[in-house]
């Protein structure tokens, strides 16, 4: 008999774990333990408010940076080139040998190249004309 499937617009957070815990089980027995750790590098205004900043996580010998946000009044000051950095170094503290990520911002793309990341690959098509373009780079 097969399992009933059912196909809804939102999950419950115990659907979700219930998901999660045989996933992580299932990678871990097939490619081992995980040593995944988040990354967090925190901007804050002058009250000590979040406002922006960079949230990751290293796994697996690679950090994966999952957003990166500066705002608008702080850009241009190197201020998403220290995070990064900042991000990088503690990566190769954690003992990772690269990093990668996404983006779908095409005035980021060149940052990003500039850092030192190269694509590796792209998705286009989506909604809006736009596209998603992952990359990597050796630390």
């Amino acid at each position: 008999m097969l399992p009933e499937l059912t196909i809804t617009d939102h999950f419950t957070p115990e659907e979700e774990q219930a998901i999660l815990d045989r996933l992580q089980a299932y990678n871990i027995e097939n490619f081992g333990p995980m040593d995944r750790k988040d990354l967090a590098i925190i901007l804050r205004d002058g009250a000590g408010d979040p406002e922006g900043g960079l949230l990751g996580r290293t796994g697996r010998g690679w950090l994966y940076v999952q957003m990166l946000f500066v705002p608008e009044h702080l850009r241009g000051q190197g201020i998403a080139k220290r995070l990064l950095a900042m991000a990088e170094e503690e990566a190769r503290s954690r003992g990772c040998v690269g990093a990668y990520l996404d983006t779908m911002n095409a005035l980021a793309l060149p940052f990003y190249l500039k850092q030192g990341y190269e694509p590796i690959g792209r998705l286009e098509g989506l909604t809006g004309g736009h596209s998603v373009t992952w990359l990597k780079k050796r630390l």
